[in-house]
């Protein structure tokens, strides 16, 4: 009974998505306050709905209820409690309830939380946002229906997918369609000021909270992500410029260019006809990762395998919302004003530049993704692209903007002096050269790119230091009050200083292991040793485990320096006894907060011996460091209070004091 009540709620929320996506865009076209209104408690609903439906699906599998054929296809009695809920989203169906359970939830808080946007803008941007779930909940119950019934009901389940038996699946999902998903909303925004033809500064303001906060998630979960694959799948890597991956990347890009476009259009009016561009294409690279994923047309661990019926099916919602919005675009942009004029050499300038790269980086990723894929299309011929690509093509991209970063910030808006700001920036060229230079005396002329990595990333995180410490002016006005200065900061501008150290700080850990790490590929026995940088391990054997649905060889590793043992590890090889499948369970441990020794087994041999893969990774903790710093910067510039639209009962009040000093 549960299960219907999930599957009529879903078809009830697609009832009310079809109304929301007509009614309140009607209204605010014709100016009807009435059908307006419509919208918030609509969107409110339909967020009730999705969640009812999503709670039932949940308690199926706590339950282990396997007349669902989703339960039996994903799930296993034996399974603990916490996998259990996590494979509520670890299939196709499953994961696509959740993208619309989010969808429907940043509705829902426009309809709560924008009561300071004008309402023909909030009916209209609600009224997209329902064409949006429409058709997610219609490819949803024609082709990906969660709810339905295996008849006979199997005794037991197939289990879910062993690498996805990790707290990773718990947190990376939530937090990439968090990110996802969250660009919707922008998108919303964007299609909806074309409708009404009202795009200016407030727009920018209205729309720069949602960017901040689906770009924080989308770090985060690309982050999370990237870790996962780097202790769960045994390879020792953190990035493999996977399709997939690069599908989550690619929204990313852009949606740090629309983050910094916006600033010039909310601080200077410019840039309004690119901004909303942005919106469009950030979204629309969010959906394009949503059909790679589910399209079957990649081979990855990271794809769903799905049939052709869905894939085509999300073929037709790429073409709709990204052909119609760009139409949309094209009529419309026109019309919009242009701002303000600045000079090349100006805040705005900087900006720009930011921009050309960030937009230029994506579609190098995006035809380097693409491309095998098109051309397999056309002539039935398959090659691969891999990191060689992707780094001699990304990578010099990135190299002038981590240059211009620290000028950024410096620059006054509509015209700079580019000579003043050098100047001002001489203690941080100073120290990221004798970073470089450093690191070539002790690594030597053999890594000199890698010095040079070294010193680039010295450069970014300093420079984000120096901008916050040029505010508190502790020369001019001593100690105290420059903290004072420092605590007076707006959020904004330590987000902005976090983002960019954060940058930094992500690039010196790729840089430490890429030119740095050490690996050793051996077979081992018990009572051997082996060593790698400033560390011996000693083998002492494997031993069989039991957990709830798997079975393990757990390898025990002592680990000492100097003589002195300072740590285990006990990397193991897993075997789930239900889908059969094995599986690497690495051992990683982490000296000083930074770098690692990582050791994953590969063969277990008859004689008690195994193959291992052994690595120390000096300074890889900052690669994922880095990424949590940027968006603790991005927590901070949404409580900044610049970015509170209206504040209407502060108005109000001052409104009523001078109406009282009148008197």
């Amino acid at each position: 009974m549960i299960i219907e009540i999930g599957h009529f709620a879903l078809i009830l929320a697609f009832v009310l998505s079809a109304l929301q996506s007509v009614v309140p865009v009607w209204g605010a076209v014709t100016g009807d306050r009435r059908l307006m209104a419509v919208a918030p408690p609509v969107a409110g609903m339909m967020f009730l709905l999705v969640g009812i439906a999503f709670a039932a699906l949940t308690q199926a599998y706590m339950v282990s209820d396997f007349s669902v054929v989703n339960v039996v296809e994903n799930s296993h009695s034996a399974k603990p409690d916490l996998y259990k809920i996590t494979g509520v989203w670890g299939n196709h169906e499953g994961s696509l309830l959740l993208w619309v359970l989010i969808l429907v939830l940043f509705g829902a808080l426009v309809a709560a939380f924008g009561r300071n946007i004008p309402m023909e803008l909030k009916a209209a941007t609600l009224g997209v946002q329902g064409w949006v779930t429409a058709a997610f909940l219609l490819f949803m119950l024609a082709t990906s229906n969660p709810f339905l019934r295996a008849s006979p009901a199997p005794i037991e389940g197939n289990d879910l997918n062993p690498i996805l038996q990790d707290v990773g699946l718990a947190i990376h999902p939530p937090l990439l369609y968090v990110g996802y998903v969250g660009f919707s909303i922008v998108f919303s925004f964007a299609i909806a000021a074309l409708i009404l033809g009202r795009v200016d500064a407030a727009w920018a303001r209205w729309v720069r909270p949602w960017t901040l906060l689906a770009w924080m998630f989308l770090t985060l979960g690309i982050a999370m992500g990237s870790y996962w694959a780097y202790y769960e799948l045994g390879w020792g890597g953190y990035w493999f410029w996977d399709p997939v991956e690069n599908a989550s990347f690619m929204p990313w890009l852009a949606g740090t260019a629309l983050l910094h476009s916006a600033i010039v259009m909310e601080k200077r009016g410019a840039l309004k006809v690119w901004t909303v561009l942005l919106a469009i294409l950030t979204f629309s690279l969010s959906l394009l990762g949503t059909f790679l994923v589910r399209s079957g047309v990649l081979t990855s661990v990271h794809a769903f395998a799905t049939d052709p019926a869905r894939g085509t099916f999300i073929l037709g919602i790429l073409v709709v919302f990204i052909g119609g919005s760009l139409a949309l675009y094209a009529w419309r942009a026109p019309m919009l004003k242009q701002g303000g004029l600045f000079a090349p050499v100006s805040r705005e300038g900087a900006l720009v530049l930011n921009n050309l790269l960030l937009t230029v980086a994506t579609a190098a990723v995006l035809i380097g993704t693409l491309y095998p894929l098109l051309l397999e299309v056309l002539t039935d011929e398959k090659i691969s692209v891999g990191p060689p690509f992707f780094n001699l093509t990304f990578g010099p991209l990135m190299i002038p903007l981590l240059l211009a970063m620290p000028f950024g910030p410096f620059l006054a808006w509509k015209r700079g002096d580019l000579a003043a700001v050098g100047q001002r920036l001489y203690a941080v060229a100073g120290l990221a050269l004798l970073a470089m230079l450093v690191t070539a005396w002790m690594e030597g002329a053999e890594k000199i790119l890698a010095a040079l990595g070294v010193g680039l990333a010295a450069w970014v995180i300093c420079g984000a230091a120096a901008e916050i410490l040029s505010r508190a002016r502790f020369r001019d006005v001593g100690l105290s009050t420059g903290l004072a200065r420092l605590a007076g900061l707006p959020g904004s501008a330590w987000g902005t200083a976090l983002g960019h150290a954060g940058i930094g700080l992500t690039l010196l850990g790729i840089v430490a292991v890429s030119a740095f790490q050490e690996e050793k590929v051996l077979t081992i026995r018990p009572g051997e040793s082996v060593e790698i940088s400033h560390y011996s391990l000693a083998f002492a054997g494997l031993a069989r485990r039991t957990g709830p649905n798997y079975v393990d060889d757990v390898g025990h590793f002592d680990i000492y320096r100097g003589g002195v043992k300072v740590a285990v590890a006990d990397p193991a090889k897993r075997l789930y006894t239900a889908r059969r499948m094995p599986t690497t369970e690495a051992g990683i441990v982490t000296f000083g907060l930074l770098s690692q020794v990582y050791v994953s087994i590969g063969e277990v041999h008859a004689d008690g011996g195994a193959d291992i893969r052994l690595y120390y990774k000096p300074l890889v903790t900052l690669i994922w460091i880095g990424c949590l710093v940027m968006s603790f910067g991005a927590v901070l510039s949404l409580f900044d209070r610049r970015l509170r639209v209206g504040a209407p009962k502060p108005a109000a009040r001052k409104m009523v004091a001078a109406g009282q000093g009148a008197e």
